[in-house]
């Protein structure tokens, strides 16, 4: 029993140093810069923003189901509306870049009707590249039945890079 006990220590001792390092990796990750927002927005810069700066808006959660989940997900990230006002936009649509080159277009009128938001997690976990991140633009479709359509599940990218407003 002594024998397990010391082997169970001295391999649990060895994987802490992997385990700090892979949480050290995630918080560089959130000062990287993962978005991008030009276009008719203030001053009419270029703004480039990182998760840790998105999160200091202030995030909001949606619980919805999606046709890209089983079950109810809970959705955590910034309010697009607040994004927008934040940058200055003063267009009429926005239109989301994806890292695959998927592009979208969603009315900014979109953001304050429906409560949009601009996701940084998952069920309270960063989401990777692999499972739709680092952002994913969420509707709350359980809320309105008119956005359980093809015309705003389409409005929903995921590994966005870039807005440009309109």
């Amino acid at each position: 029993m002594e024998i397990a006990m010391k082997t169970f220590l001295l391999i649990l001792a060895a994987g802490l140093p992997l385990m700090f390092s892979t949480m050290a990796t995630s918080a560089q990750d959130r000062d990287a810069v993962v978005l991008t927002i030009d276009g008719d927005i203030e001053n009419a810069s270029v703004r480039h923003f990182s998760i840790a700066q998105l999160e200091e808006l202030g995030t909001e959660e949606i619980k919805t189901s999606t046709p890209w989940h089983d079950g109810i997900v809970t959705f955590e990230g910034v309010p697009l509306a607040r994004l927008m006002e934040h940058v200055g936009a003063s267009g009429d649509n926005a239109a989301f870049l994806a890292l695959n080159n998927y592009r979208t277009e969603i009315p900014l009128s979109d953001f304050a009707t429906y409560h949009v938001i601009l996701a940084t997690r998952k069920d309270g976990n960063y989401m990777p590249v692999s499972d739709k991140g680092p952002l994913f633009v969420i509707y709350p479709f359980d809320s309105f039945n008119e956005l359980k359509s093809e015309l705003y599940y389409s409005r929903s990218a995921w590994q966005v890079r870039s807005i440009t407003i309109e």
